[in-house]
């Protein structure tokens, strides 16, 4: 059973209160799915990244490049469940923010400490 959300209008000199059907526009789909795929594109860059580092560096550069692995999939495990979260809370047409205050300031940090580990391991080497 779907539940429906309903938005209550008071109508003006009556006070007379309506519930009426919300309705959520296409548009914010397609916006939850054009987030998804900007995530996806950087997880994508990132991993070739990573493959560029394994294949032409040296001990450091695999480390580095199994530090920069784990940080895209994990950037991309985190990209498939976001969407899906919000594409659930649109169908259910939820009424809240659908905003992610987290994960780019996550993510971010996760890149420095993968690159301060390779600066760390070039100066130790």
């Amino acid at each position: 059973m779907k539940a429906k959300s309903f938005v209550l209008l008071t109508l003006g000199s009556t006070g007379k209160r309506i519930a009426l059907p919300t309705r959520v526009e296409p548009k914010v789909f397609f916006a939850n799915e054009r987030t998804f795929l900007s995530w996806l594109n950087f997880t994508v860059i990132l991993g070739g990244l990573a493959v560029g580092l394994l294949n032409f560096g040296d001990s450091v550069g695999r480390i580095c490049a199994g530090l920069f692995t784990l940080v895209a999939m994990t950037a991309m495990l985190y990209a498939l469940f976001t969407f899906h979260w919000r594409a659930r809370s649109i169908r259910r047409r939820g009424q809240g923010g659908f905003d992610d205050r987290v994960g780019p300031s996550v993510l971010a940090l996760a890149l420095l400490g993968a690159v301060v580990v390779n600066f760390v391991l070039r100066i130790v080497e």
